[in-house]
């Protein structure tokens, strides 16, 4: 037996809280406070209850609070304690879809100018096929990243229109071509960097950045970063992306005016410590204008880009 993420047994229910947890599958206490409803729900589960029992359940008991807090909302735009705008950040604020194992941020977009992103590693088949049948119900499109080709499959078998890389994992449903606008440079110190580069530059596409690919310019080759800094320069912001010692973001940032985003991977041999060694060089640089992201994460470079990309052309929510 399992207690709606707060204790493990129908006793815990009534130590903890003080009530009579006796009937085994569920125990809703009210009170009334200040004329607003609070509303309380702990579910003791029984072994074998399916997941859909259990999702329209937390759907339900959701709802009831949703309810409780628009109604809650409503009365004081009436008594004059809150403005309308007021109002409407709160509702906005308040809002997602309940699923039980997953909490779907549907009010992300209107908040951030970036829908939710699904992050597939480690979610079993049903969560990520549910997860993304609502999303898309949504939004009309998803990005999903760290994704297997076993996935891809699962997640096309209901939408023939998905599409998948395996380069840089991600697993996306667009439902149109999208008009990509700015300038994002995407740069590798090496081949082997191109997996978490790739990673950043559909990420920012898939948010509306145009973006412009420069590979295997790290500098034990120079004069190959040089050849291609009028191009780099000219963009709205830059990601560079290198393991090993990860000098690049330093080279780079020292020789355009524009934010550079240092991503450091995972490449390089032992003393690398899996991407440790680039990453303290990269915070560490003495170039201005670096912003470092964590150990191969692609995913916040480009997010990070794109947001960046937004205020140089005069947009916030262009995705």
């Amino acid at each position: 037996m399992g207690l709606y993420k707060q204790a493990q047994t129908a006793e815990a229910v009534e130590n903890r809280f003080g009530i009579d947890a006796g009937c085994g599958e569920a125990v809703k206490a009210m009170s009334r406070q200040k004329g607003a409803v609070t509303f309380m729900a702990f579910c003791v589960e029984l072994e074998g209850r399916n997941m859909e029992e259990k999702t329209r359940q937390y759907q339900k008991e959701s709802n009831f609070m949703k309810e409780n807090h628009i109604r809650q909302i409503l009365e004081q735009v009436k008594e004059g304690t809150l403005s309308v705008e007021e109002a409407g950040q709160q509702l906005h604020m308040g809002r997602y879809e309940e699923m039980g194992y997953a909490k779907l941020d549907i009010s992300r977009k209107e908040r951030t100018g970036f829908g939710e992103v699904v992050f597939c590693s480690g979610k079993t088949d049903h969560h990520l096929e549910a997860i993304y049948e609502r999303l898309f119900e949504k939004e009309g499109e998803v990005l999903g990243t760290r994704a297997t080709k076993a996935q891809f499959e699962l997640i096309r078998g209901r939408f023939p229109q998905a599409s998948y890389d395996p380069v840089s994992r991600v697993l996306k449903i667009q439902s149109k071509e999208k008009e990509l606008v700015g300038n994002v440079a995407v740069c590798t110190a090496g081949t082997a960097d191109i997996p978490v580069a790739e990673e950043a530059a559909q990420t920012a596409e898939f948010f509306g950045a145009y973006v412009e690919r420069i590979y295997d310019v790290g500098v034990s080759g120079i004069h190959r970063l040089l050849n291609r800094m009028e191009t780099i320069r000219k963009a709205n912001c830059v990601v560079a992306v290198a393991g090993m010692e990860g000098a690049l973001a330093s080279v780079i940032g020292g020789m355009v005016s524009r934010p550079v985003i240092a991503v450091p991977t995972s490449v390089g041999y032992g003393a690398n410590f899996h991407g440790l060694s680039a990453l303290l060089t990269m915070i560490n640089s003495c170039a201005n204008g670096i912003a470092v992201v964590n150990i191969d994460n692609g995913y916040g470079a480009g997010y990070l880009a794109t947001q960046m990309n937004r205020l140089a052309v005069g947009g916030e929510n262009n995705g």
